[in-house]
């Protein structure tokens, strides 16, 4: 293996998984989660897609968060099942950034469409009688043509410093993809100025629309405490209730795995972090969207009743 490090330019994942029985039964588990979670966010798409009741800016929003859940947790889980049945956990240099460049985007893009979701919400409560002209098709459209350019754009600054620095330790990354901050160990140079231009791409893609998340949520509260209908008031929180969920399980494990300092980060809590935010998030997005979701299940009815209908 010191042979291998020292002439090829591939790198080595650790991966996830520890070769026992227990090794694979979280094996078993994840690729189960990876199955759930393609079945969930391909049937939101498709149903989002069939049903003209759910052709509103929020549910073409959603069918967006749901087609970068699937690009994203297929980023990931391939590879490393890949890596797990075939033993061969060696990935190449350009397949490395590859994998770097495609996760980044994602990742961005999507803090940015879950900022956008909670904008929709904001004015439809807060503004509803300006809801028509705040969130008109060409609004969303940039919303989300904006979310994949910014996410792109910060992505590619990112994957290009980290395949040009030097790699002259071993090639070995404790981890189960190419995570940056985790390849950055690696490097033979000094690259404090680099995590720092880090901190500040965090800051952009999730400590800032976090803010803007939370001060809309925070409108969003005290114009349903002034609600006369006892309805709009549980339908609204149960909408924000739902989107603060998901929020949650995204922002929180991802801000605090990359704005800690290296001292203060270890690869087994990377990991096992890691795992929300590019494995099990994907898979609960649809779930919690679409349990206690009305007019999600209503959809849901009206595409099955149809389909029925259609072969009978």
């Amino acid at each position: 293996m010191e042979n291998i490090n020292e002439t090829s330019t591939d790198f080595f994942l650790m991966g996830l998984f520890p070769p026992s029985r227990f090794g694979l039964f979280f094996f078993i588990l994840i690729f189960l989660i990876f199955l759930m979670a393609l079945f969930g966010n391909l049937s939101m798409i498709i149903l989002i897609l069939l049903d003209t009741h759910l052709h509103t800016p929020m549910y073409f929003l959603l069918s967006q968060l749901s087609f970068m859940d699937l690009n994203y947790i297929s980023t990931i889980v391939p590879k490393m099942t890949s890596d797990y049945l075939s033993g061969n956990n060696s990935v190449s240099f350009i397949g490395c950034g590859v994998q770097c460049f495609f996760f980044i985007t994602l990742a961005g893009a999507e803090a940015l469409i879950l900022a956008s979701m909670a904008y929709d919400r904001y004015v439809a409560i807060c503004f509803p009688l300006h809801y028509p002209i705040c969130m008109s098709k060409r609004v969303y459209m940039l919303m989300i043509t904006g979310s994949w350019i910014m996410g792109s754009i910060n992505s590619f600054a990112h994957t290009a410093y980290v395949l040009h620095i030097p790699y002259c330790r071993s090639r070995t990354i404790n981890h189960f993809f190419c995570d940056v901050p985790a390849m950055l160990t690696l490097a033979c140079m000094d690259t404090w100025v680099y995590e720092y231009t880090v901190f500040v791409s965090i800051a952009l893609f999730l400590v800032f629309p976090f803010m803007g998340i939370a001060c809309s949520y925070g409108q969003v509260l005290l114009t349903i405490c002034h609600m006369r209908s006892t309805e709009g008031r549980r339908k609204a929180y149960l909408t924000c209730s739902i989107h603060l969920t998901v929020v949650t399980f995204y922002y929180a494990p991802f801000a605090y795995t990359y704005l800690r300092p290296r001292s203060f980060r270890s690869p087994t809590e990377d990991k096992v972090l890691a795992v929300f935010y590019t494995i099990l998030t994907p898979m609960l997005n649809p779930i919690i969207y679409s349990l206690r979701n009305k007019e999600v299940t209503g959809a849901m009815r009206r595409v099955i009743q149809r389909s029925c209908s259609v072969e009978m």
